[in-house]
């Protein structure tokens, strides 16, 4: 097991990098003038699947650009699993140190965005929370209930871009320059998946710590002070809603009265 393991890394490297030092037997594989086309298109798979996976960052950018990132970047990140829609879990941090992408300091943040969608687009289904969920719970019994993210719920604050519009209008607008000129301010992204597509929408700090809160598992009553923390003028019921009618969450689950046990049941 050991050997195979080292002959597929060396192997992956060679896919990477031709000139890399390679032990004999891989080093006449790499040789061989067929090799060059495996590498070729393997290459040619990574840069489409990541042209695909960040289509509002290849709008931003153009696509020579991108396909010139995509090509470095596949040097050091190939496909971990077999579902390439998946690929490119690091390619925003990768921008965030790539010395050509210096000068557009939102491109992480909207390649994080981008990314975020296609995790939505895979996680699992479960039904969204209604509304009548919440109506039968008494005030005091609800403040100590938990609201749980759905699976396919994302979300992203950013305090230096406005992180919505540069993503939405690069994303799915026919002309980024719809809507006029874009305020710079920060903003968040919500992204849900309730159902079928993947749903997106703009994000308040509040909305953000009140998410933030409600996936560490803590209660409604922490979450709402959570949210009125980062945003005192916050309207929190208003903002409970917008998230449940996203189909931002999927259950209701009842906070633990002995925290000593670690877990709720």
């Amino acid at each position: 097991m050991t050997e195979l393991a080292d002959f597929q890394a060396g192997f992956a490297q060679a896919l990477r990098a031709p000139d890399a030092a390679l032990p004999p037997t891989l080093a006449r594989l790499a040789a061989q003038p067929g090799f060059a086309v495996y590498r070729n298109t393997v290459m040619k798979a990574c840069i489409d699947a990541l042209q695909a996976n960040f289509p509002a960052v290849a709008r931003l950018v153009g696509d020579e650009w991108f396909r010139a990132a995509a090509a470095v970047h596949m040097r050091s990140e190939l496909p971990a699993e077999p579902m390439l829609v998946l690929y490119g879990a690091g390619f925003a941090d990768f921008l965030a140190r790539f010395e050509p992408a210096a000068e557009l300091p939102y491109l992480p943040a909207v390649a994080r965005v981008d990314r975020l969608w296609s995790e939505a687009h895979v996680a699992a289904d479960a039904a969204p929370l209604g509304a009548d969920a919440l109506l039968s719970l008494v005030p005091a019994d609800l403040a100590q209930r938990t609201l749980q993210p759905h699976p396919a719920t994302r979300w992203v604050w950013s305090e230096e871009h406005p992180i919505h519009s540069l993503w939405s209008r690069n994303r799915t607008a026919d002309d980024p320059a719809d809507g006029g000129p874009c305020s710079w301010q920060a903003e968040g992204v919500l992204l849900a998946r309730p159902h079928g597509a993947v749903l997106t929408g703009p994000l308040t700090r509040a909305g953000a710590a009140l998410l933030d809160t409600c996936a560490a598992g803590r209660s409604i009553e922490a979450a709402v002070a959570a949210a009125r923390a980062a945003e005192p003028a916050a309207d929190v019921a208003a903002l409970i809603g917008q998230c449940m009618a996203a189909g931002a969450f999927c259950d209701i689950a009842q906070l633990c009265d002995n925290h000593r046990e670690g877990s709720c049941q």
